[in-house]
């Protein structure tokens, strides 16, 4: 243990035998941890930074608009616009897979949890 952490030891350690830490906001509460494990460390920052501001990636927002077409079809009894709706998701679905292929060279980590991650959308 270095010198940095025993002092921060001590200071908690006193703290708490001072009360000091008791009815914390949130005490007893499960923390909501971020895994970003699968994240390289350099590019941390920036993600957090994009999810807190809303901003998802293209091939999810791609992913939500394919299944909106998709139902927008299913309802679709106008054979001129389902044409036109059908060439609008084929467009969307080229767009994904050209994408996702990038994806597969670029981040293995994107091939794990790549299932999780489209289940979660499913209902959007």
């Amino acid at each position: 243990m270095d010198l940095f952490t025993m002092l921060a030891e001590n200071k908690i350690r006193e703290a708490m035998e001072k009360g000091e830490l008791n009815n914390l906001p949130g005490s007893g509460q499960p923390l909501e941890l971020d895994d970003m494990s699968h994240i390289p460390e350099d590019l941390r920052a920036g993600y957090r930074l994009l999810k807190n501001a809303g901003v998802i990636p293209e091939e999810m927002e791609l992913k939500k608009e394919i299944i909106s077409l998709q139902k927008l079809i299913d309802y679709c009894y106008d054979e001129k616009d389902r044409t036109h709706l059908i060439k609008k998701l084929n467009e969307k679905i080229l767009r994904f897979n050209i994408l996702m292929e990038k994806r597969k060279v670029v981040s293995p980590a994107l091939s794990f949890y790549k299932e999780k991650i489209y289940a979660r959308f499913q209902g959007y």
